[in-house]
C-alpha cells in the first residue's frame, strides 16, 4: 500500500461541478483548500465553493481561468442521452479545458477525470479490473474512452477514475421504482450491477488527489458487485413493499441491461482508500434513513 499524505493548501478547479463535483468541493473546502466550481449555473454552488461561470463547450468562456491551479478535476456529465451530448461533455469540453490551461501556461500538479465502467463491454458476469480490455457498447462509453485517451495523452499528469453506477442524495430513482411497484427484475441469467455512493465518489477523488504518486487509472466501485435481484429484493424488504417479480418490462430503466460484469476495486483499496459505504446495503440504508419519508 502506498502512503497517503495531506496536500498542503491547494488551488483547485472542479470543471463541470454538478452533484459529484459539489460533494468533492465541499470535502476539499473543509480541508482548507481554495476550491473553484466551474459550471453554467453557479448559483447552485454552496458558499464553500467559489463560482466560476463558464460553459465548457464555449472556449471563450474559459479564457480567464483561476490562476496558479494546483489540481483540476473534470466531473462534467452529458445533459442528454445522445452522441452529440456525450461528445460535447466528455471530449469537446475536456479538449477546450486542456487548451485553456495550456494557453494560460497553467501547470497543475494533476488532472483527474471521472469516467465510467461503461467503457467495458463484458456482459456475461466476467470479472473486470483496470487491465481488462475495453470495447464500449454504446456512444457514452465510446466518448468516455475518447476523453480518457485525450487526457492521458495530454501534457498534464493525469488520473482517470472509472465510476460504477452512482447513487445517493438526489439519485433515488431505483428506490422510487421499487417503492411504487414499477421495478421488474430481468429474466434470464444473473445481471450483475456495480455501484458507488456519491460520497465515496467524492472521497475517492480526494484520496487520489492526496496520493503522492497516483497511477493513471482506477476503478471506482464498492466492494460488492451485486445481482440485480439481490438489490431489488433487499430494497423491497427495507421499504416494506412486495418484492419485484421477474419478467419483461416496457420501461427503459427496467429492461435487461446490455452489460453484466463484476468490477474489482482492489487497486483503489490497495492505494489506501477506505469506503464510507462498502456495499449497496450501507449506502441505501443511509439514504433511506436520511431522505425517504
Amino acid at each position: 500500500m502506498r502512503g497517503n499524505r495531506e496536500v498542503s493548501l491547494a488551488n483547485v478547479l472542479i470543471a463541470g461541478c454538478g452533484s459529484v463535483g459539489i460533494a468533492l468541493g465541499t470535502l476539499l473546502a473543509s480541508d482548507a483548500h481554495l476550491v473553484w466550481g466551474l459550471r453554467r449555473r453557479t448559483e447552485l454552488l454552496p458558499p464553500s465553493i467559489r463560482p466560476f461561470a463558464a460553459d465548457l463547450t464555449v472556449p471563450k468562456t474559459l479564457q480567464a481561468l483561476p490562476s496558479s491551479l494546483d489540481f483540476a478535476f473534470y466531473t462534467a456529465a452529458a445533459d442528454r442521452s445522445d452522441d452529440e451530448a456525450y461528445r460535447a461533455a466528455y471530449v469537446e469540453g475536456l479538449r477546450n479545458l486542456l487548451d485553456a490551461l495550456a494557453g494560460q501556461n497553467q501547470q497543475p500538479r494533476r488532472m483527474l477525470f471521472t469516467s465510467s465502467t461503461g467503457v467495458y463491454a463484458q456482459s456475461s458476469g466476467e470479472w473486470v479490473d483496470e487491465t481488462s480490455p475495453t470495447q464500449a457498447a454504446d456512444c457514452s462509453g465510446i466518448r468516455l474512452l475518447e476523453g480518457e485517451c485525450l487526457l492521458l495523452g495530454s501534457q498534464f499528469p493525469a488520473t482517470v477514475l472509472r465510476l460504477g453506477g452512482i447513487y445517493g442524495p438526489g439519485r433515488t430513482r431505483l428506490v422510487e421504482r421499487v417503492r411504487k411497484g414499477l421495478a421488474v427484475c430481468a429474466e434470464g441469467p444473473p445481471v450483475y450491477t456495480n455501484r458507488i455512493h456519491r460520497d465515496d465518489c467524492a472521497g475517492a477523488l480526494r484520496h487520489l488527489m492526496n496520493l503522492p504518486h497516483p497511477d493513471r487509472l482506477y476503478l471506482g466501485v464498492d466492494h460488492e458487485p451485486a445481482e440485480q435481484w439481490t438489490v431489488l429484493r433487499w430494497l423491497a424488504t427495507q421499504l416494506g413493499v412486495p418484492s419485484p417479480q421477474a419478467g419483461p418490462s416496457s420501461e427503459p430503466h427496467t429492461r435487461r441491461p446490455h452489460g453484466s460484469k463484476r468490477c474489482r476495486n482492489s487497486k483503489l483499496v490497495a492505494s489506501g482508500y477506505v469506503f464510507r459505504y462498502p456495499t449497496f446495503r450501507e449506502g441505501y440504508q443511509a439514504l433511506l434513513t436520511q431522505e425517504m419519508p
